[in-house]
């Protein structure tokens, strides 16, 4: 009896032990238009985006490599999160970046949602991190990303923001 209530007390410690952040999405107006969630997994993060209120078809978006999202261009949020120095693209032989990314595919409502690995990328130290000094960003571009072109997919604009932070 005492050992099935030991584990059953383990269980939320070791729940509790992931590493977790989250960002904030804003667009030009600094409307709130999206949520993503991060967490430490093995081989990598989980990102997992819903977003509203953005224009409909298919968006690049990626892990930019500076914690700025001064708009209403969003380039303080620097290039993409590129920690190892490969090509952009995940169709790309030289590539992809840590913070490359499938497209956001937003419905005719201007809602959208995603779930990705950041295969190599983590939560915790080093050039990897997510959280590193200077933080990290993730921004939703105007256009579709080619999955290829260097050094950022002919994505377009850069029309949403959101600071990656560690969660409270």
């Amino acid at each position: 009896m005492k050992r099935i209530a030991l584990v059953v007390l383990a269980l939320p410690l070791c729940a509790a032990a992931a590493e977790t952040a989250r960002a904030e999405l804003k667009n030009a107006s600094g409307t709130a238009v999206g949520i993503a969630t991060f967490v430490a997994v093995p081989g990598g993060v989980e990102l997992a985006l819903k977003a509203s209120g953005l224009p409909p078809g298919p968006h690049g978006f990626h892990v930019h490599a500076v914690g700025k999202c001064e708009g209403p261009d969003f380039k303080t949020a620097g290039g993409h999160f590129n920690p190892g120095a490969k090509k952009h693209g995940l169709e790309n032989p030289e590539g992809p970046h840590a913070g490359d990314m499938p497209n956001l595919v937003v419905g005719a409502d201007g809602s959208g949602s995603a779930k990705v690995l950041l295969s190599g990328a983590s939560l915790g130290s080093g050039p990897n991190s997510l959280l590193h000094e200077g933080g990290t960003a993730l921004v939703v571009h105007a256009d579709a990303d080619d999955m290829k072109t260097d050094p950022a997919g002919n994505a377009g604009a850069r029309i949403a923001c959101g600071v990656i932070e560690r969660s409270k």
